[in-house]
């Protein structure tokens, strides 16, 4: 590239980070395309199933692997067989839909289909989250993105116990692939529904963002960017916590407020 500063042309080398499609197919049958960055293909199609409501968790899953092309292994597409008695969901009938990095509901049928009913309750979730704890975690998210650091590209999702704790972080171009990435990393591992935890978004918060948080079982979204006006009425009827802003030593808090001690 070309790096032009104070007058001057300098040829150097840049990082960028990767993005390509992603087809997800279901028992042969295509389901969805998407933008993403590669990496956690399988978590990701895990979470993205469980994040539209099409499987309950994991457990539905028996098996995912990538669909050979004609000459070589092809790692942009993946097909996933459901377990013994799952559904198949209905929406293979209707769509596939596409994608992209930075719109997570393209090709919604309608927005009636968008508020996917979980079946996780966390308007009871105990969790309770000190300021000082909230208001550490974009630092401790930023730390963990290694891809970040070389590009600058990306975004992140990161899962913290209640006490802080990293569990989980994903990067990819596009917000709803790091969520499902993350989702999909807990699903296969067992762990939904994610009580007591929470799911921080390195840029805003949209309505896609708390719905898949719900569909985890997730009690608390925080963002270091603004949500959506959807965002924020989804999260105050659900009884999720949503906190966006959280930058510094301030927050705002537009759901759930008694969980920030």
């Amino acid at each position: 590239m070309t790096r032009i500063a104070d007058n001057s042309r300098e040829i150097r080398f840049d990082s960028l980070v990767a993005e390509e499609p992603l087809e997800i197919r279901v028992g042969g049958r295509s389901l969805a395309v998407t933008m993403r960055t590669p990496g956690n293909d399988f978590e990701l199609a895990t979470g993205f199933l469980i994040s539209e409501g099409l499987i309950a968790g994991g457990s539905d899953v028996a098996a995912i692997s990538y669909c050979p092309g004609p000459e070589k292994q092809e790692f942009n597409v993946l097909d996933v067989t459901l377990a013994a008695g799952v559904t198949p969901p209905p929406l293979l009938a209707t769509r596939p839909f596409v994608t992209t990095s930075s719109c997570g509901l393209c090709g919604k049928a309608s927005i009636d289909t968008v508020r996917s009913k979980s079946q996780h309750d966390v308007s009871g979730d105990e969790l309770r989250v000190p300021v000082d704890v909230l208001c550490a975690l974009p630092g401790r998210l930023r730390e963990a993105q290694k891809v970040f650091d070389r590009t600058g590209g990306l975004h992140a999702a990161g899962l913290f116990d209640a006490a802080g704790r990293l569990v989980c972080l994903r990067e990819d171009v596009g917000r709803h692939n790091a969520f499902d990435k993350v989702i999909g990393w807990a699903a296969m591992a067992g762990r939904l529904p994610l009580r007591a935890h929470l799911i921080l978004a390195s840029g805003r918060a949209s309505f896609e963002l708390v719905q898949k948080a719900l569909m985890a079982g997730l009690p608390m979204l925080a963002a270091v960017s603004a949500p959506s006006d959807l965002a924020a009425e989804l999260a105050e009827e659900a009884g999720m916590t949503l906190v966006g802003f959280l930058r510094g030593d301030t927050m705002n808090v537009y759901a759930g407020a008694d969980r920030v001690i």
